[in-house]
């Protein structure tokens, strides 16, 4: 049975009428097929999708996000790699099966896996925290992502939580330390990284992982700091109000690439990722060699500064800097706010000297 989001009742309808007429037994018996009225059909459902996914909505993308029969990480580590193997526990405290980790052969090369998991029923979901991660889970990843550096494996993430786990438990066992962690692990690897937004990119939960060389994300997925239902919680105190706070946020794949928060936007197929999963497959295959292709020709000096470089020029390009192409230090040169810092100094000594002067004339007098 295909799940519907509320704005898709057009898309419902249509669907269920090529069903009926694909179908040559109904309740006056046997019939013959009207291919042409199917085909009259189908070209308007197509239509119709494009019509409504090329006007979605931030609200809107959310939901298709969020969607129950999008494609999960498990269902991506599956087909898009060989011989993965599943390696669990951080060593300290447990498993956490809300993140699948694990080293796999991608084109023949080696790479490590790291994938926040949903579930794809009750069951299952209850199983994987609704992809929402404890420090165990952090923890694990973290062991892995130094595993994989000493051996020089790059290392694939697929993003797809609500956030990193809030109970009691997770906090008591040290969650923000846990995710500051695997921040800093991220910033320091020599390996290339690639983090794949696939569906929810949900605050900090989302950001301990995709701290790396490339972030990309899925045209109809989300990265933000909260979820719009918080944001509107907070800002308005009507949790109803999540559309504006949708808009505000520019959680949309299209406004963080304008942003250059992310660095690609991977297509999907018309109506969403779970219309077409091959399609999607391929699509996120051929980013992925692409990706992994470029930093064959880098060293690992050169693959860890240039993602020192990329969140260091995040938010900067309007600020003092006259040129963000290298800043692998925090330090600030040739630009403005030298001039503006020596100015100032001047300033201070003159009307040290000025204090001064009048301080002893003062005296002498």
């Amino acid at each position: 049975m295909k799940n519907y989001l509320n704005f898709e009742t057009d898309i419902k309808n249509l669907e269920n009428e090529i069903e009926k007429l694909k179908d040559p037994y109904n309740q006056d018996g046997l019939t013959e097929v009207d291919t042409q009225k199917i085909s009259s059909f189908q070209a308007e459902l197509d239509k119709k999708l494009k019509d409504i996914y090329s006007n979605l909505d931030p609200w809107q993308t959310t939901m298709v996000a969020r969607h129950e029969d999008r494609p999960k990480s498990k269902f991506f580590i599956e087909n898009l790699f060989d011989d993965f193997i599943s390696l669990s526990g951080d060593r300290f405290y447990g498993e956490d099966k809300s993140v699948l980790t694990g080293f796999a052969k991608f084109n023949g090369n080696s790479v490590l896996v790291i994938g926040q998991e949903k579930g794809e029923n009750l069951e299952s979901r209850i199983e994987r925290n609704f992809g929402m991660m404890r420090p165990e889970g952090y923890r694990k990843t973290i062991r892995l992502m130094k595993l994989a550096n000493k051996f020089n494996i790059p290392i694939i993430s697929f993003i797809d939580t609500p956030g990193a786990y809030p109970g009691v438990g997770a906090e008591e066992r040290g969650q923000a330390e846990a995710i500051a962690k695997s921040i800093e692990c991220c910033m320091e690897l020599k390996v290339p990284t690639l983090a794949i937004i696939i569906g929810e990119g949900g605050s900090g939960g989302a950001i301990a992982l995709a701290s790396s060389n490339k972030v990309i994300m899925l045209e109809n997925a989300i990265y933000s700091v909260i979820s719009p239902e918080g944001c509107a919680t907070i800002l308005w105190r009507d949790p109803k109000k999540m559309l504006d706070a949708a808009k505000a946020m520019k959680l949309s794949a299209k406004d963080l690439l304008e942003l250059k928060i992310i660095d690609e936007i991977i297509s999907e197929p018309l109506g969403g990722a779970h219309r077409d999963r091959d399609l999607m497959l391929e699509n996120l295959r051929n980013s992925i060699s692409q990706n992994l292709d470029y930093f064959k020709e880098l060293s690992s000096e050169e693959i860890m500064n240039e993602r020192k470089n990329k969140f260091l020029k995040i938010g900067r390009n309007k600020g003092f800097i006259s040129s963000s192409e290298d800043l692998s230090t925090l330090t600030i040169k040739n630009s403005n706010i030298n001039k503006i810092i020596k100015s100032k100094k001047k300033l201070i000594g003159l009307v040290t000297v000025g204090l001064i002067l009048l301080i002893s004339g003062l005296i002498l007098f």
